[in-house]
């Protein structure tokens, strides 16, 4: 069975991705594809990058480290849950891509984004960061909007389409993870 993460890309208190990941979740659950769990950056407390040795070498020193890179490649996809802060994505996720390296490889990719037009170009830059982690992101994407689909900037309410972008993402998501399953094996 397929292993996805559905990554919380926020560490900010007050976040909204603890909602918008918890609504992945739950419909993620209505499958039967493959296993989902959430997975917090912000539980594995990564530092900014404090690793002397490239990623790409593999050889970790720290703790945390080594326990962000267990988790990363007992999985077999990604579902990014990310704000846009700033046309760009928050420290923490960028920071949290960048400790690893072979343990992204040949592996997949989702976005569930939100902002005010909705993570659009947060999601534009992680599929740039994919390409260099050999992960293949699929080409459905959820994008939430700040002004419809949260009450006061905070509340999440999405609107029912979304649960359709969701799905297909899914779909895509899970095509994609069994071929590239097979190549790692």
């Amino acid at each position: 069975m397929l292993k996805i993460g559905i990554i919380l890309g926020t560490t900010r208190p007050g976040r909204n991705s603890e909602a918008v990941a918890k609504w992945v979740y739950e419909s993620a659950l209505k499958r039967n594809d493959a296993e989902y769990e959430l997975v917090d950056i912000k539980d594995y407390d990564l530092p900014m990058l404090d690793e002397p040795l490239p990623a790409s070498m593999g050889q970790y020193m720290h703790p945390h480290t080594k326990a962000w890179a267990e988790k990363i490649n007992s999985l077999d996809a990604f579902i990014f849950v990310t704000g846009e802060y700033n046309h760009s994505m928050p420290a923490a996720l960028k920071n949290a891509l960048d400790y690893l390296y072979v343990e992204w490889n040949n592996k997949a990719a989702g976005f569930v984004s939100y902002g005010s037009a909705g993570g659009a170009r947060v999601v534009e830059q992680l599929r740039l960061i994919m390409g260099e982690l050999q992960v293949a992101d699929v080409r459905t994407q959820v994008l939430l909007s700040l002004f419809s689909d949260f009450e006061n900037f905070s509340v999440f309410k999405p609107a029912s389409m979304h649960e359709s972008y969701l799905n297909t993402m899914l779909d895509q998501l899970v095509n994609w993870a069994t071929a590239l399953k097979s190549i790692r094996n």
